[in-house]
């Protein structure tokens, strides 16, 4: 009888790390390997598979489209092997055991430093792994398996998902302090777009601001400048501008120590959804019921 011989999920996981990274060492370090190991590990998977799946160059990492093929079929494998593990562990007690989620920047420093503590003493066996990032990567890191959860603001189009709803956000104008003359609330006509202070794309609050406002001539003029709304304050603080903020930043204290003045957005709809994403039918759906319950509650 002829041996068969197929890959290992170690040689699948290194090829999807390359394909992610495109480069040999940034590869290797995601992977936690020397990047001749994980070359040579590509090289066993071809030899084993008898086909070349990337060219390498010395400026240039091009995958073949069979590598393209196969990189993808390998993530999807290295996701079904993730969720033998989910299985396990949800044959278990609740909350137990690892759980990767990444949390978007604007909801992080907000709300984890209330929840945190209470996770750890109600549910002392679950080892939490947080990884903060806007919802493009977080979204993305959840659909290849790098992340079992995702905590992010809707609406926001994350894949094949269940979104539990946590709660509304509210949006509001945030204006240096030496300009309080404004009315109880605030509406779109009343912002001045030229001295609009927002975050730089890639975080949803923009594209939440915008569709609040339904204003599309502020994308143009707003000056994105921002890379967390702890700098935004900081800039409408010294008089550069207005933003906008969530209400769960406000509470959370992000003005503290400022002389920022602010007024909620008088507009229907003006609020985000914060809520707790994981991949539809996953085996943990038990345990991502009760941490979003828990986020709810907590709040």
């Amino acid at each position: 009888m002829t041996a068969t011989y197929t890959p290992t999920l170690k040689q699948l996981h290194y090829l999807v790390a390359l394909r992610d990274h495109g480069h040999f060492g940034r590869a290797a370090a995601a992977s936690f390997v020397t990047q001749s190991t994980l070359s040579a590990g590509l090289r066993e998977l071809e030899t084993l598979l008898g086909v070349t799946l990337v060219e390498r160059t010395r400026r240039v990492v091009r995958f073949t489209p069979l590598g393209e093929a196969i990189a993808d079929k390998a993530r999807r494998v290295l996701r079904e092997a993730d969720e033998l593990g989910d299985l396990a562990r949800a044959s278990g007690g609740p909350l137990a055991g690892d759980l990767r989620m990444s949390v978007i920047p604007t909801i992080a420093p907000f709300i984890l430093p209330r929840m945190l503590p209470r996770l750890r003493r109600d549910y002392p066996e679950l080892r939490l792994y947080l990884r903060e990032e806007p919802s493009g990567p977080a979204c993305e890191a959840l659909q290849a398996g790098r992340a079992d959860c995702v905590l992010l603001a809707l609406p926001y189009a994350c894949g094949d998902v269940t979104a539990f709803p946590l709660f509304e956000d509210r949006l509001f104008v945030a204006y240096p302090g030496d300009d309080d003359d404004a009315p109880p609330m605030l509406k779109p006509g009343d912002i001045d777009e030229t001295r609009l202070l927002m975050l730089e794309d890639g975080h949803c609050l923009t594209e939440h601001t915008l569709a609040a406002c339904d204003r599309p001539e502020m994308r143009a003029q707003a000056r994105m400048v921002g890379t967390s709304l702890h700098t935004m304050v900081r800039m409408v603080d010294g008089g550069l501008g207005v933003t906008m903020l969530p209400e769960m930043a406000l509470t959370a204290g992000i003005l503290d120590g400022t002389t920022v003045a602010t007024r909620p957005l008088d507009v229907p709809h003006a609020a985000r959804t914060v809520a707790l994403a994981w991949r539809r039918g996953s085996p943990r759906e038990r345990d991502f019921h009760l941490l979003a319950e828990m986020f709810a509650d907590g709040v």
